[in-house]
């Protein structure tokens, strides 16, 4: 165990929570240019070759061969929920703002949550259950001006929403099977092996040569998303090992509003490449409020039992 350094536990947390704040505005890049599942499957290899290069240095190669029939199929499985999520939530910016993308994937810890009590046998606390009541007021207000147009007809906005919804399901799905899978190994050898998946499923469903009609800065926003997956994910598992897991999990949530804040700026200084999504007064308080109930959510259990945190429930992927 490393030794513990909150503050720079905070620092790594706020970094991962940046880079997966802008992550949904350097897509805007690449979506158009490219189609989604070519870009997951890049991100994927650049992910795989240098999390197994590093494992392999290490000496720490997952020793695959020594798992059984059982545990191989939920690999599989695991890795194709990674997978969909990493695709659907690509999707979903074809139809939504990043801001309402990033919103919206708070729903997939939640999605945990509720799977970790139907087959975990796991209870919430009351602060959770106020941070899921957080978390429904947020996206009520946040999507204020559009409730008519989602629950009334299905246009490509609420097609968005259904692709993220769906998006939250798998990383759900996908979360519950690293609980038993992180029994096996760690999760730096976990994620190699699901990156490796990703690759080897996604592989018959792509366009690789698109790759050459990207410009200079498609290609860069490319090498950021690919390089962001290796980075974040680095960045959070520090994190873990000099922070306590909850207040990790509960930084990471600023997110969306990091998100919003990027958007902002974006607009600003691109603005023939980005659009102003025209969020009201209602729309940013919604975004707070997701954030405080997934915040408190991810602190909840802490707070009233502590020292039960335990660093495999806390994965977020995107």
């Amino acid at each position: 165990m490393a030794t513990r350094r909150p503050w720079v536990g905070f620092i790594l947390s706020l970094v991962t929570a940046l880079m997966w704040g802008v992550l949904p505005v350097s897509f805007v890049l690449l979506i158009g240019s490219m189609d989604t599942i070519t870009i997951t499957w890049y991100r994927f290899l650049a992910a795989a070759v240098i999390v197994f290069a590093l494992l392999w240095q290490r000496g720490k190669l997952p020793a695959v061969k020594k798992f059984g029939v059982k545990i191989n199929a939920i690999l599989i499985l695991a890795a194709t929920a990674l997978a969909a999520n990493f695709v659907l939530y690509l999707s979903s910016l074809t139809y939504l703002n990043p801001e309402s993308a990033q919103v919206l994937i708070q729903l997939a810890p939640f999605i945990l949550m509720f799977g970790s009590i139907l087959f975990y046998k796991e209870r919430l606390g009351w602060l959770e259950w106020v941070g899921v009541a957080l978390l429904l007021g947020g996206f009520s207000l946040f999507f204020n001006d559009r409730l008519a147009e989602i629950f009334t007809s299905l246009n490509d906005y609420s097609l968005g929403i259904i692709l993220m919804v769906l998006a939250s399901v798998s990383w759900g799905l996908y979360g519950l099977l690293q609980k038993t899978l992180l029994k096996k190994m760690d999760s730096i050898q976990l994620t190699s092996l699901m990156y490796l998946g990703g690759v080897i499923l996604l592989t018959p469903f792509i366009d690789p040569a698109t790759l050459f009609d990207l410009n200079a800065v498609q290609f860069a926003a490319l090498l950021f998303c690919s390089l962001n997956l290796v980075l974040a994910y680095g960045a959070f598992t520090e994190a873990l090992n000099l922070w306590d897991a909850a207040k990790v999990s509960a930084v990471i949530t600023l997110a969306p509003l990091l998100t919003i804040v990027s958007m902002m700026v974006a607009v600003k200084f691109w603005p023939s490449v980005f659009t102003d999504s025209q969020l009201n007064g209602l729309a940013y308080l919604g975004a707070a409020l997701v954030v405080a109930g997934s915040m408190l959510a991810a602190l909840g259990h802490n707070l009233q039992t502590p020292g039960k945190t335990k660093k495999e429930d806390f994965f977020h992927a995107e």
